[in-house]
């Protein structure tokens, strides 16, 4: 074998472990923070843990070449989160701080039904992609790709989902604006 592919063989597994790691740094973070977003008293602190997994996931996106899922996440999710903390705030008349009450004795059935869902997900994923390989060719799709599929082919849905998210927005300040 000629020196080139030697050197482009190591770069690549240097890449793969620079990637590797980076998703491992990621994986870690959103789950201590999912950890902490379900188990904080405070209101205010779960809503701010959320918006630290949602994050995670976006780099997550990032990593994986997906540009425009990555950019939905950050603007969708990440700021549908402060505007949802907002009105949970301003509905639900929530104390600013620690609550206490918030904890019942059911805490135990929910991890168990929790560590079931995981390995019932983890089986069917299994089950389901084996040792299966993703292709070495895979292209990442564009921006531009997505977005002519959405404005092209889903116009109508596309539209309708939005009136609807409209309406459902307009809803929510009348019944805040109702007291």
């Amino acid at each position: 074998m000629s020196a080139a592919i030697l050197a482009q063989e190591a770069l690549s597994r240097t890449e793969s472990g620079v990637v590797n790691a980076f998703f491992a740094v990621l994986a870690i973070v959103a789950v201590v923070a999912a950890l902490k977003m379900v188990t904080s008293n405070n209101v205010v602190h779960a809503a701010l843990y959320l918006l630290v997994v949602l994050s995670a996931v976006a780099g997550v996106y990032v990593i994986l070449g997906a540009e425009f899922v990555a950019a939905t996440q950050v603007l969708v999710y990440l700021g549908a989160i402060m505007v949802l903390l907002l009105f949970g705030v301003m509905l639900t008349r929530a104390k600013i701080g620690v609550e206490t009450d918030l904890n019942n004795e059911q805490r135990w059935i929910s991890a168990l039904v929790g560590v079931g869902m995981m390995a019932v997900m983890t089986y069917s994923l299994w089950e389901g992609f084996g040792d299966d390989k993703l292709p070495d060719s895979m292209v990442p799709q564009t921006t531009q790709a997505v977005s002519d599929s959405i404005f092209g082919t889903y116009l109508v849905p596309f539209e309708a989902l939005s009136l609807l998210l409209l309406a459902a927005l307009i809803g929510a300040v009348v019944v805040a604006r109702r007291d």
